[in-house]
């Protein structure tokens, strides 16, 4: 399976980006989807996740109540809506594809994406 996530760039503070990622090659809807983002300097952390059907949600506390992970199974596609962005939200934000059932977990995912880079300037 390869993903390939978009939607990142420069934003200012309080934007309001949505990120996609899109799977080919295989089906996203026999995995658990999440996000993760690394920033300069610091290890890959975990932020959004959601299960096969998206009755299960998780958000990591920082981006809970601002972020909103959903996915599209037919179109292959899980999102990341991103509201009242902050200076602190600047990373490269990854999408990937658990297959071991520990969402929180980055050594859980099998299937990663590129990466895409959000900036957010105040």
């Amino acid at each position: 399976v390869q993903l390939q996530a978009s939607g990142g760039g420069s934003v200012q503070a309080g934007g309001s980006p949505r990120l996609s990622c899109t799977a080919s090659g295989g089906f996203i809807s026999s995995y658990v989807m999440g996000w993760f983002r690394q920033a300069p300097g610091k290890e890959r952390e975990f932020v959004s996740a959601i299960n096969v059907v998206g009755d299960r949600i998780y958000y990591d506390d920082t981006v809970n109540g601002r972020f909103t992970i959903s996915r599209a199974n037919a179109e292959n596609t899980v999102y990341l809506q991103m509201n009242s962005l902050k200076p602190e939200d600047t990373a490269v934000y990854y999408c990937g594809a658990d297959a071991t059932g520990q969402p929180y977990e980055s050594g859980s995912y099998i299937y990663w994406g590129q990466g895409t880079q959000v900036t957010v300037s105040s």
